[in-house]
């Protein structure tokens, strides 16, 4: 155990994390998400899991990942198919994380738009998420320096 870490990011997690550099996009996906095809193709190459909820892995990943500020896109969810603007309640609860830690509201992404954009990360989160379109893309910043 580490201090002031939460306990569910596992050290392949926490390399991840540390090795991503800014603009690097992370994808946290719920268990119906083809995590290990899309994964190969992704800069780490193979599939990360953590066996918790959507927002239980958002909240983790997000008291050490930096959010990008640079761009719109930073944050995003798979849109439902044919309901592109719906929010269903594991959206809203990650919508929720993403606001507590400093984030902003996450863009909709089409459904084989986000496949791609998947597929250029650097790494995939598969997490135990088994409600529909549990599926984010966070898109890494920068830590400043240490102020004077």
């Amino acid at each position: 155990m580490l201090k002031n870490i939460n306990p569910i990011l596992n050290a392949d997690v926490l390399y991840a994390l540390r090795a991503m550099g800014h603009g690097d996009d992370l994808i946290i996906t719920d268990t119906n998400f083809p995590s290990d095809s899309v994964a190969r193709e992704t800069v780490l190459g193979e599939v990360l899991r953590i066996e918790s909820s959507a927002a239980e892995v958002v909240r983790a990943v997000l008291s050490l990942y930096p959010l990008d500020t640079f761009v719109d896109d930073a944050l995003a969810r798979m849109e439902v198919v044919g309901e592109p603007n719906k929010l269903l309640p594991v959206m809203e609860e990650v919508q929720a994380e993403v606001l507590a830690a400093g984030g902003t509201t996450m863009i909709g992404i089409e459904r084989f738009a986000f496949y791609e954009r998947s597929k250029k990360a650097y790494a995939v989160i598969q997490t135990g998420e088994r409600r529909f379109y549990g599926c984010f893309a966070f898109r890494k910043g920068v830590v400043p320096p240490d102020a004077n």
